[in-house]
């Protein structure tokens, strides 16, 4: 590791532009634990947000979410998907139009929020098919699973160049996280969780993002962080419109039982989030 890197709390100290979410959000994410507070109280915060509450009902009327029946009013979202659901997506909103702003030269930010929002599509698939439900927003997890690696193209942007260059370029195949660690001592996971924390948000949230390359590592919350691993795979699967398992970064095996899900499943989930992906970016990026 360089000497002169920063650590990943480093990284995000003193970082204005990310250091806080904008008040709606954190007064939704205290609202959302108070139990004083009623869904329509939550409702009218929201609303409050004219943009924000634009692309909420855009997203909970998307294939994503796949619930019968207009959603036309931010209450409605709220007793159709729940609290918690919107208040993750709230962040995860929140969280794209917070890093518009960002100064980055390494990738174009289509390119970066198309990849996850492939994998959250993605997460929200594998999430559906179990019996339990998907109490644990995996489309909020799969959007920001990445999100250490935009804090780290603009603070070491050319370390996040050389590792980038040194995965592409790697004989054995090395995927950017193990490349970041041979760079930086620690890799875009490390970074995003320390930003998650920052933000407060849900310990599933966090496990996801800090764990998403090394699900086996999961602690408390292994169903979702599998969820979101083997989506990463899928979202790369269909970007290049590809159902070959080798044409992605390699799935644990374990996480096909923790995910519940059957390997034979994947073609058909690939195809599924290549449909219902495709017009989710705009939903998400539009004013």
């Amino acid at each position: 590791m360089r000497e002169d890197v920063l650590s990943p709390q480093e990284l995000i100290a003193n970082f204005n532009e990310l250091a806080t979410l904008p008040e709606v959000v954190l007064r939704v994410a205290s609202m959302v634990q108070d139990p004083n507070s009623s869904a329509s109280d939550i409702g009218r915060e929201i609303v409050s947000d004219a943009a924000l509450t634009g692309r909420l009902l855009r997203i909970a009327n998307s294939p994503a979410f796949a619930h019968h029946g207009k959603i036309a009013t931010v209450s409605r979202a709220i007793a159709v998907l729940g609290v918690w659901q919107v208040r993750d997506l709230t962040v995860g909103i929140t969280a794209i139009r917070t890093f518009d702003g960002i100064a980055n030269e390494l990738v174009s930010m289509d390119s970066f929020w198309r990849h996850n929002v492939l994998c959250a599509t993605a997460a929200g698939h594998i999430a559906a098919r179990r019996v339990a439900g998907r109490a644990e927003s995996p489309f909020v997890a799969g959007l920001l699973h990445d999100i250490g690696q935009l804090v780290m193209f603009n603070r070491v942007p050319q370390l996040a160049r050389e590792a980038l260059l040194m995965s592409v370029d790697s004989a054995e195949d090395l995927g950017l996280y193990l490349c970041e660690r041979t760079l930086l001592g620690f890799d875009h996971g490390a970074v995003g969780v320390a930003l998650a924390q920052k933000w407060q948000l849900p310990s599933s949230l966090q496990e996801c993002i800090e764990f998403h390359h090394e699900p086996d590592r999961a602690q408390r919350h292994p169903v979702e962080v599998a969820t979101v691993h083997i989506a990463n795979s899928v979202a790369v699967l269909a970007e290049i419109g590809s159902t070959d398992p080798r044409d992605a970064p390699q799935i644990s095996p374990a996480t096909w039982h923790a995910a519940k899900l059957d390997p034979l499943d994947l073609a058909e989930i690939v195809v599924q989030t290549q449909c219902s992906g495709a017009d989710m970016l705009p939903l998400l990026t539009a004013a």
